[in-house]
């Protein structure tokens, strides 16, 4: 197995404005999170979110302590939020394994205890997408299915932003110390993600794509409400937002995507929005 990080800094907001795109493109966007026998990760200075991926092909892959953590195991001072976004998989957590089908997630404490991935059928891998916050405390580790997830349904056909959000890893759901997760789900003949904008300063947000054909692309748009900007982006990839940012999306298909947040509160309504007509 190879473990793979970058370390992403964080970018002033007058400082993002003269950003061409391949600037865009390298600070924010993370376009390699699934290659067979890697864990692939970046650690943020946004909150220290660590955003991955994990695709055991035929091995069982450690989740390695990175240099950047300065500990010796990945959970000591760090909680975890895991969807498998392919195959069948399990995740062992030190005596406990947890099996996971395809959107499916798993929260992990913090704590001296090593995280494993493994496909159970290695010619359809698991694809483990992760999330991590730092920790304060300990909270009990939980497999989160949709069964369990907190539903809202949101939009409609005719303004193309029909979609399901289910808030999985969520303090309605489970404790946390601050990750936050879920998953919304776009119908068919819907492409518009999270509108109206918004953004909310007490969090930094994390958005990974699947569910993009093939010949598809999304469009993600970021940055201050009255200074947008745009990156297009494959399936298969995630993107940071900063505090100051805005987070949505319009796509050339409907599509799936992961949130993720971390930050000051757990207050998921805790949203300044911007007027659709007053986005510049």
């Amino acid at each position: 197995m190879k473990t793979n990080y970058e370390l992403r800094y964080a970018a002033h907001p007058e400082d993002a404005k003269a950003y061409d795109t391949q600037r865009l493109r390298r600070d924010f966007l993370i376009e390699t999170l699934f290659v067979p026998n890697e864990v692939n990760m970046v650690y943020s200075m946004y909150d220290r979110m660590v955003v991955g991926g994990a695709m055991p092909v035929g091995e069982i892959l450690l989740l390695e302590a990175i240099d950047p953590l300065k500990q010796p195991v990945f959970l000591m001072r760090r909680e975890l939020g895991i969807y498998n976004v392919g195959g069948k998989g399990s995740v062992k957590v030190g005596d406990d394994v947890f099996e996971l089908d395809y959107k499916e997630a798993l929260y992990l404490g913090s704590g001296d205890r090593e995280v494993y991935f493994e496909s159970l059928d290695e010619s359809r891998p698991a694809k483990f997408y992760f999330n991590s916050a730092t920790a304060h405390r300990n909270y009990p580790d939980k497999k989160i299915t949709k069964a369990n997830a907190i539903v809202m349904e949101l939009g409609s056909l005719e303004s193309s932003n029909h979609r399901k959000i289910n808030k999985m890893i969520v303090n309605e759901v489970l404790p946390t110390c601050q990750l936050q997760m879920g998953m919304t789900e776009l119908a068919v003949g819907s492409v518009w993600n999270t509108m109206p904008a918004h953004v909310h300063s007490r969090r930094m947000e994390a958005y990974f794509y699947f569910e993009v054909p093939e010949d598809q692309a999304v469009c993600h748009f970021m940055g201050e409400p009255n200074e947008t900007r745009h990156i297009w982006m494959r399936g298969d990839q995630a993107v940071l937002s900063p505090e100051w940012s805005i987070h949505s999306g319009a796509a050339t298909s409907n599509y799936t995507f992961i949130w993720g947040m971390a930050g000051e509160n757990l207050d998921y309504s805790d949203q300044d929005f911007s007027k659709i007509t007053e986005l510049q």
